[in-house]
């Protein structure tokens, strides 16, 4: 929703309240060990507010099948059910918000009809990349990585906390998500930049106890990191 002036930050989502906390992404790598599915059920079991569908391996088809599933799954709990990269899947699996890299289509290229049923969240590596997400009609940003990742192929060296910190106050008014290689004992640091939540996969996912170990990630940015 366009509030002000291009240039500002101009798109103000009333909607990216929704998409703070915890994002736990659910992938297909083999490392796993599980599929999708049975990673979204932990999440579900933990209270996780946010769980993002990556599919990166998959059809497209088994890829909607996961996705119909894992809807059903959040729906149950009220956990918000995000998609990555592909909106008309999201819109068949009545997903709340689709998940947009920097390759992939442009927020602007989703009909405006369906803009009302699906919130927008965008990935962001570089200063340059959130000044041109100020000015895009999406709901949250997300930035990284933070401390590195092993989760998935990326040409970005880890961004840091001061980065990260700066990248908070140019993503506002709209929540910002830390992304990449992030750890339980990195919250605090993560609290004090200011972050509106954080997404992990191998911390969650790798975990011998992924449902504790969510839950863990919950209590933990809930405290006051002073």
């Amino acid at each position: 929703m366009r509030v002000d002036g291009k240039g500002n930050g101009s798109f103000v989502s009333e909607r990216g309240k929704d998409y703070l906390g915890l994002h736990v992404l659910v992938d297909d790598d083999p490392r796993w060990g599980c599929n999708p599915v049975d990673q979204a059920r932990n999440a579900c079991a933990a209270g996780v507010p946010v769980i993002q569908l990556r599919a990166k391996y998959a059809t497209d088809q088994q890829c909607l099948e996961w996705a119909k599933i894992i809807r059903e799954l959040t729906w149950e709990v009220g956990t918000r059910f995000v998609l990555n990269d592909r909106y008309d899947i999201a819109l068949l699996a009545q997903a709340d918000a689709v998940h947009l890299g920097q390759t992939d289509i442009a927020p602007s290229a989703i009909p405006e009809e369906f803009r009302s049923r699906l919130a927008i969240g965008r990935s962001t590596h570089t200063e340059e990349e959130l000044l041109t997400a100020r000015d895009e009609d999406i709901d949250y940003v997300a930035f990284g990585p933070v401390f590195g990742t092993s989760s998935k192929e990326i040409e970005f060296d880890a961004r840091g906390l001061e980065a990260l910190a700066r990248a908070t106050r140019l993503a506002a008014p709209r929540p910002l998500i830390a992304i990449g290689g992030i750890q339980l004992a990195h919250l605090p640091d993560l609290r004090r930049a200011g972050v509106g939540g954080f997404a992990v996969i191998s911390a969650v996912a790798g975990s011998p106890d992924p449902t504790t170990t969510a839950r863990d990630f919950i209590s933990k940015f809930a405290e006051d990191p002073a």
